[in-house]
């Protein structure tokens, strides 16, 4: 009874230390052996375990690696390319801003020429009133003075 005691609690100790200690430690292989019925197939079992995941950590870095050194100038050259692209209509939008500009300013400078023509044209026919009006009331006096003449 004693001997199954100890026993038991020997099976209890050895979960609870099964449990505490990692897999990995130097002291779990100390503590608890493989079943001696079958060591091959769990060691052959941890062996292919082990070999999956250095194959899917393996993986893992390689696509990682592709997605850095593939993808990651692809998007430099995207970026590239959308930053030319925003470049090019900056430098578009400039010239289309100077072609509005220049018209704005031929238009500005044809419409002072126009308003310079017409009032140009306002003093000339001005001048030939003046002319006119100056020449009849010439026209008038002279005919006054004729009409003066014959009166004496």
């Amino acid at each position: 009874m004693l001997n199954r005691s100890l026993t038991l609690k020997l099976w209890l100790l050895a979960i609870v230390l099964a449990k505490a200690l990692p897999m990995n430690s130097p002291a779990y292989g100390q503590i608890i052996k493989p079943i001696p019925q079958q060591p091959e197939f769990f060691q052959e079992r941890m062996r292919q375990q082990q070999e999956e995941r250095t194959q899917q950590t393996q993986e893992q870095l390689k696509e990682t690696w592709l997605r850095l050194n593939l993808q990651q100038p692809r998007q430099q050259q995207q970026q590239q390319e959308f930053t030319r692209q925003r470049q090019e209509l900056i430098r578009q939008q400039q010239f289309r801003l100077q072609q509005q500009e220049t018209r704005l300013q031929q238009q500005q400078f044809t419409r002072q020429q126009e308003l310079r023509i017409q009032n140009q044209q306002l003093r000339q026919d001005q001048q030939i009133r003046q002319q006119q009006q100056f020449r009849l009331q010439e026209q008038r006096r002279q005919q006054e003075l004729r009409q003066q003449k014959e009166n004496l």
